[in-house]
């Protein structure tokens, strides 16, 4: 994977550098005893923290720094380079911070830091009760950061989910694959959330929210009382009225459970049959096919992620998957679904022991409108993601946010903004202003290509490519009244970044 820490030791930084061993970079790679170390310059002061992003696993080195942050080319987490703490999810945990001294030229990683002082927070204006309705991207981001900022007040998870919060992206990607392990899924160890006094309740259905009185209402008709509410609800699988689409080896995809399910059905398939052309639609015929199925993608759309990447991006993708052996039907849909095989409405029968229907998602805004909060096409929410009522917050797929652009109001659907506007509500919650004015940021994995797109094209004028995507090498500028509004690349990570600066920059 590009971006991946490679291992490489690089310098002995106990033992001291130049500037010349950064040869023109302005990150350095180096080690201290067995650890890998990143040493840097910034702001006029030589700063050093761990080397590897505490994420995935990214090479800090080969990402970019702006200001005091050091941003990892994976999945643009972000580190403070005083701190070592992860200021930007999808990163939660910090990396070390080391010692740096400089005699004449030479510049000497001497140890570990102590941690800094920070001051005591002042909790005496915290809320002393909040509740978060949902166990995904946001909630769980909003909980992590609230207990890191602080709070020590009642803090209770409602989810529906039968899992703990878990790392969604990977279960249409390599754990579907069977490439990674279950260990790796849930965010945090069963025993994270007692230990942190989060009160964690799965497979818990709110059914009401009184804004008057302060409290949500359960399936089970238990009330629960808060001070500041975060609506976290997310989205759920569009499902088409598909004559046999109730049948047991028909799936949707978006929790853990649904992807066990898949990788138990998969285990008795020797074709599957994905509807749906999307970025879930194209992960999961990849991941099946690793698996050995026989994968066939069936699409209303000319080209896969045509709407979202362009014709051209669109084809190419089509190509790699078609490379490894799935066959595309494209223009046309499902008209019925048989017990061993579909049937689509050109007429033509595909054998398929397993069938996925990946058609999109819709916002999970009932609660909310039940509610009386204002909704459009989402839950309406200010830049530091409070809702039309005030101490109620909306984070995630369901929140519609000002376009840091000021151009009207999005809503995205991607991981990383979800937990960084579930990490910027639990700011405000605790009354420090946040804004949230991130550049809206995705990746998506096909075979061995993997896209990164930042920015948020809802159209575009012109579509300009540089480089050789047949190569694994391009960047895709997506432009509109003559300014960039979205790029995806492959196979330049830092440039996405870069990109992702300039677009941040620009609002």
């Amino acid at each position: 994977m590009s971006g991946s820490d490679s291992g490489d030791v690089g310098p002995d930084l106990r033992a001291g550098v130049t500037v010349a061993d950064f040869q023109g970079k302005p990150l350095l790679r180096g080690h201290v005893d067995d650890e890998a170390v990143l040493l840097t310059r910034s702001n006029g002061a030589w700063r050093a923290i761990g080397a590897t992003c505490t994420h995935y696993g990214g090479a800090l080195d080969q990402g970019i720094v702006t200001g005091d942050t050091v941003h990892c080319p994976l999945h643009h987490a972000c580190f403070s380079l005083l701190t070592g703490e992860a200021l930007a999810a999808p990163a939660f945990d910090p990396v070390s911070c080391w010692e740096v001294e400089q005699v004449g030229e030479r510049i000497f990683v001497r140890g570990r830091a102590a941690p800094a002082d920070t001051a005591a927070a002042d909790t005496s204006q915290h809320p002393k009760r909040i509740v978060i309705i949902g166990g995904g991207a946001a909630g769980f981001a909003a909980a992590e950061m609230l207990r890191r900022r602080g709070f020590g007040g009642e803090l209770v998870i409602l989810s529906d989910d039968a899992d703990p919060p878990c790392d969604r992206p990977n279960l249409s990607k390599d754990y579907l694959a069977g490439e990674a392990p279950e260990e790796w899924i849930p965010l945090r160890p069963d025993d994270y959330y007692p230990s942190r006094r989060i009160d964690l309740h799965l497979a818990t259905s709110v059914t009401a929210i009184d804004t008057a009185a302060r409290s949500v209402t359960t399936g089970d008709g238990r009330q629960f009382a808060f001070d500041r509410l975060l609506i976290a609800t997310g989205a759920e699988p569009v499902h088409l009225p598909i004559p046999g689409a109730d049948q047991p080896h028909v799936f949707t995809l978006r929790s853990l459970a649904d992807s066990r399910a898949i990788v138990a059905q998969a285990a008795k398939a020797t074709t599957a049959v994905v509807l749906g052309s999307g970025f879930i639609g194209l992960e999961t015929a990849a991941a099946l096919r690793h698996r050995g199925l026989s994968v066939h993608v069936v699409s209303l759309d000319t080209f896969p992620l045509e709407r979202v990447l362009g014709h051209r991006l669109g084809h190419f993708v089509q190509s790699v998957h078609e490379a490894a052996g799935e066959v595309f039907h494209m223009g046309t849909s499902i008209a019925s679904i048989g017990t061993q095989s579909v049937v689509l409405t050109d007429g033509t029968e595909i054998p398929a022991g397993l069938v996925i229907i990946g058609v999109g998602v819709r916002p999970r805004l009932t609660l909310a409108e039940q509610a009386g909060l204002s909704i459009d096409h989402g839950i309406l929410v200010d830049s530091r993601m409070q809702t039309s009522v005030p101490g109620i917050y909306a984070a995630g797929d369901v929140a519609r946010f000002p376009a840091a652009s000021g151009d009207g109001t999005l809503r995205v659907e991607h991981w990383v903004v979800a937990e960084r506007q579930g990490q910027v509500a639990a700011d405000n919650m605790l009354g420090t202003p946040t804004h949230y004015r991130d550049t809206p940021f995705f990746w998506s994995a096909h075979h061995d290509v993997t896209i990164r797109y930042v920015g948020h094209a809802q159209m575009w004028d012109t579509i300009d490519v540089d480089g050789d995507l047949t190569a694994g090498d391009a960047t895709v500028t997506y432009s509109k009244a003559g300014k960039t509004v979205a790029v995806a690349t492959i196979g330049r990570d830092a440039v996405a970044l870069q990109q992702a600066a300039a677009l941040a920059e620009a609002h």
